[in-house]
């Protein structure tokens, strides 16, 4: 494969941003490839793909290029993969062969798994023998996955809708609103997306909503709703009949939720900011059903969010756990006796999943409550992201 100085500048523009400025990759790479639209898709899937796998194999790369500067990690990046580099100044130094030595005496799986010695350290401890096996599998690149809006289509028609595209995919056994697409594509443009026809979703993400059994007719509240994903999965699942109500403590993430609301065809959810505890007060014992999917660390989807593993520290995850311990301590008053609680993370780690809810069923908060089921779901297990999702019922 031919490299070209433009593209290569706008992966190593990317790369100062994310890692300079402490950006988002995915926000980083969608306006690098904004900023020059005589790119062809070709140029934007080597742009995004190599900022991705350079974000991915950060230490690893930083530790055996002969350079410092992106160029370098680029040119180490490159020759890894087992092509020749052209003869540019910004590649000078850069030895194939001597890479190869170094990468071979390598024993530390830290580095050679390109994560922060304390992720390892906690790994480690959390998951036991199933760490390894966890860690190699969110280091490579996630497969895309649509959720059928079946609202206004089948996965059957959808999925000849797409091959019409020339968009190969495939149905993920037992995830029934589920498409895997063969290959990557930017399914965004096409005019099946603008028509509402699917969203992206990872298939472990798909549990969640089906986890709350919500039926046409019922009052939902979706407490921690973000863009609202698993608010639109639940109004496709409630046949658009009842009510969802998606409530956020950040008004602007919201704000996306109404418009996939619209494209999707849904009418049935209402947004909300929390304001504070009052908001949580107004709607005790309101709700049939009550989906807390909570902030958390987020490394059951390295995979696709790599970046992730860099902004990360222990002090975060301790942070984020007295959030997720804040919810469960507040949230659960809005269900209805006998209604159902669905606690989802999208982490792999006990402390923010089997620790948390064990510990709210010890609680004050937790005493009228039962655990019905734990779904542990790592990814070298399920092909798919990993995600954990806990059903609990209140008593009457």
């Amino acid at each position: 494969m031919k490299l070209f100085p433009n593209t290569v500048n706008g992966v190593v523009r990317a790369l100062e941003e994310i890692f300079g400025k402490n950006l988002h990759a995915d926000k980083v790479i969608e306006r690098v490839l904004k900023s020059n639209p005589k790119w062809g898709a070709r140029d934007r899937a080597f742009i995004a793909e190599s900022v991705y796998e350079i974000v991915r194999w950060k230490r690893l790369i930083g530790y055996l290029s002969p350079g410092k500067d992106y160029y370098q990690w680029f040119g180490t990046y490159w020759v890894q993969q087992g092509r020749a580099l052209p003869d540019w100044k910004e590649f000078k130094g850069i030895d194939a062969k001597a890479i190869a030595r170094k990468r071979e005496k390598i024993s530390n799986r830290a580095l050679l798994q390109s994560i922060p010695d304390w992720l390892e350290e906690m790994g480690q401890q959390q998951l036991g023998d199933q760490w390894e096996d966890e860690l190699t599998c969110l280091n490579q690149v996630a497969e895309v996955v649509l959720r059928v809006n079946t609202l206004k289509t089948s996965r059957s028609k959808l999925r000849e809708q797409l091959e019409a595209l020339d968009i190969g995919s495939r149905p993920a056994k037992g995830y029934p609103d589920a498409l895997v697409l063969q290959q990557r594509k930017n399914v965004f443009r096409t005019p099946l997306f603008k028509e509402g026809l699917f969203e992206l979703q990872d298939a472990s993400s798909q549990l969640v909503a089906q986890a709350l059994e919500a039926k046409p007719g019922m009052r939902v509240i979706d407490a921690c709703a973000g863009a609202g994903g698993k608010s639109l999965h639940l109004a496709a699942l409630m046949e658009n009949k009842g009510r969802i109500l998606s409530l956020d403590t950040e008004a602007w993430k919201l704000k996306n939720t109404k418009l996939r609301a619209r494209r999707a065809g849904v009418s049935i959810i209402e947004t909300r900011a929390i304001e504070g505890s009052k908001t949580i007060k107004r709607l005790q014992e309101s709700a049939d059903r009550l989906l807390l999917d909570v902030p958390c660390s987020g490394l059951g989807v390295l995979r696709r969010n790599p970046d992730t593993k860099w902004k990360l520290s222990p002090e975060s995850i301790a942070s984020v756990q007295e959030v997720q311990r804040n919810i469960l301590a507040q949230y659960p008053s809005m269900l209805k006796p006998g209604g159902l609680l669905v606690y989802a993370t999208c982490s792999i780690l006990p402390a923010e999943n089997t620790e948390q809810v064990a510990a709210f069923l010890q609680s004050p908060a937790g005493a009228d409550f039962e655990l019905l089921e734990e779904n542990r779901v790592l990814a070298h297990e399920s092909g798919f992201d990993g995600f954990y999702i806990a059903k609990l019922r209140k008593r009457e």
